[in-house]
């Protein structure tokens, strides 16, 4: 049977380490606009330092992170190669065809390849959807508060102002 990390520290450690964090959320949630600090009451920054006791929302929260980067970049390189792909075609489309029928020619290319990028850039979008829904429903198993699946753009703000404090605390130095 494994003990949690807490188990190992005193009581008085403990408690000392949850009012650090507790008073470095409030601190963060003070500076938010006002419109986000009436969305993160006492209780869930009281929840989430509960939470931070132990490394592990840290670790996940890395880990989405990390994850999110690698999804980033691969999707800017797919838009990049589209780009690439559609400067060849007019390259191709100049050098092949004469002054006369380039003007047209270019014209209806043009239009394909910014509907193409259109579609692209909204199947990248639903994909980066995808990617904060699936960083939600991780969330909210590990039990992090303020964590559940929605797309509600204030509430989805809500949570990326929680995952910076999260993050900003990763790097704090944290009380033994």
């Amino acid at each position: 049977m494994e003990e949690s990390y807490e188990a190992f520290q005193n009581p008085e450690d403990l408690q000392s380490k949850l009012y650090f964090l507790l008073e470095q959320l409030q601190s963060m949630a003070r500076e938010l606009p006002t419109k986000y600090q009436q969305r993160v009451p006492y209780e869930l920054l009281s929840g989430l330092a509960n939470s931070l006791l132990n490394d592990t929302v840290f670790e996940i929260v890395k880990g989405l992170m990390d994850i999110q980067h690698v999804t980033e970049k691969h999707l800017f390189q797919q838009r990049l190669q589209i780009i690439n792909k559609q400067r060849m075609e007019i390259q191709d489309l100049i050098s092949g065809n004469s002054a006369e029928g380039q003007a047209s020619l270019l014209e209806t290319v043009k239009k394909k390849h910014t509907d193409e990028l259109r579609v692209a850039d909204m199947k990248i979008v639903l994909q980066l959807d995808q990617k904060v829904s699936d960083q939600q429903v991780t969330l909210e198993k590990a039990g992090v508060p303020g964590f559940y699946v929605t797309n509600n753009p204030l509430e989805v703000k809500v949570q990326m102002h929680l995952l910076d404090f999260i993050f900003r605390i990763s790097k704090l130095k944290l009380p033994q």
